[in-house]
């Protein structure tokens, strides 16, 4: 096809060309003729080059062809999720290695009865999770929710259900340092309650079981919490019938002995209803004022009056003791008086002393009527017993 176009503009990168229906055409000057000016007339043939264009659309499809083996055959694979191993209170769950293909991770999350219970960290190296904290003998949904830049995959649903507390198969046993006959019995009774022993310490082992705290997988123990307890907890699990607490049976805690046969007494605690015993005071051979004598006979009364007047006249007068309670001295003050009408003989009962009790009386007023003269005050009255109320000891 031929085109007759008239030359319009002439500059260093682009000519303007004119069509016979006055349209204006850009064109490179570099394609054009040297010798051109406005104004001149050129000739341009066009063509279509059929042989390019098959040759062109050939290399354009087997590109397409590179572009979709390496990234379009292959999709991410659906994460498998499975239980590893399950007891009363805890799950472990494994899934296989995740497969990306040509595709970016985003995230592996996991969810438990349709809420997310968190993100799988580090997804391409861990292939399995325990969820520790659930309920005895309850039924859980589990599954995974993979996300990549080449679309979201979700696992199938797994369904758990946790131990009761009388089923031990969930119980797995790795052993440390202990003799071979306790491995040995060991072994028999894991065996007997149907649980299971591995050689390794892993991330579905329950309980560590060893008589020693050393050695490797100790330690590993020891890092991955996981209970360090002696054999005797296997044993009164089988003896009980059931999984027992762990507490009384840790390696380092105390283990009950042989009853011993000399014990220290525990220390007598006195009771609240109970006074407190009143010591004697020093150099005394008197009697506690808390325990009151029994009454005196005729003869017994008669004695203790002219000894009670020989001590009044031989004894100076003592400093009295301030008592540091009022209410306290009011009290004893009350218990004395009232241990002396005790004390004295009842008139009705024995009417025959009546002569002599005021023959008493009379020389006792007699006796304080001459220490008053001669200036001297007569100490208190004492009780029977002899001790007053500033000698005892509160």
């Amino acid at each position: 096809m031929l085109v007759s176009l008239t030359v319009g503009k002439v500059d260093a990168g682009v000519t303007v060309l004119l069509t016979p229906d006055k349209r204006l055409i850009e064109f490179p000057s570099i394609l054009l003729p040297p010798n051109i000016s406005s104004g001149s007339i050129v000739d341009i043939n066009v063509s279509q080059n059929t042989a390019k264009e098959s040759t062109e659309e050939q290399n354009f499809r087997a590109l397409q062809e590179r572009i979709f083996e390496s990234f379009g055959a292959a999709e991410p694979a659906t994460p498998v999720l499975r239980c590893r191993n399950a007891t009363q209170t805890s799950v472990v769950l494994e899934w296989d290695p995740v497969d990306l293909a040509t595709a970016d991770l985003v995230s592996l999350s996991l969810y438990r009865n349709g809420q997310k219970a968190g993100n799988i960290p580090r997804p391409m190296q861990m292939h399995s999770t325990k969820i520790s904290g659930l309920a005895v003998d309850a039924e859980y949904t589990f599954h995974l929710v993979l996300r990549t830049t080449a679309g979201t995959r979700t696992s199938e649903k797994v369904t758990v259900r946790t131990h009761k507390m009388t089923d031990l198969s969930g119980i797995t046993i790795t052993t440390g340092i202990m003799s071979s006959a306790v491995k040995e019995n060991l072994a028999q009774a894991v065996e007997r309650i149907g649980a299971k022993i591995v050689d390794t310490v892993r991330i579905d082992t329950t309980h560590f079981v060893t008589t020693e705290g050393r050695g490797t997988a100790w330690e590993k123990a020891v890092e991955t919490n996981i209970p360090v307890v002696r054999p005797e907890w296997v044993e009164a699990c089988e003896k009980n019938g059931r999984i027992l607490g762990v507490t009384k049976f840790y390696l380092d805690a105390m283990r009950p002995g042989p009853p011993s046969e000399e014990r220290p007494s525990p220390p007598i605690v006195p009771k609240k209803d109970e006074p407190a015993p009143v010591p004697k005071n020093a150099g005394s051979d008197k009697p506690k004022e808390s325990e009151a004598p029994p009454p005196p006979s005729k003869d017994e009364e008669e004695e203790e009056d002219d000894d009670d007047e020989d001590e009044d006249e031989a004894q100076q007068p003592e400093p009295k003791v301030k008592s540091p309670h009022p209410d306290d001295q009011k009290m004893r003050l009350e218990d004395k008086t009232e241990q002396k009408v005790a004390l004295r003989p009842s008139t009705s009962s024995r009417p025959s002393d009546a002569a002599r009790t005021e023959q008493t009386e009379d020389e006792e007023d007699d006796e304080e009527a001459e220490e008053e003269a001669n200036g001297k005050k007569s100490e208190p009255s004492s009780e029977q017993d002899g001790a007053s109320f500033q000698e005892v000891e509160l």
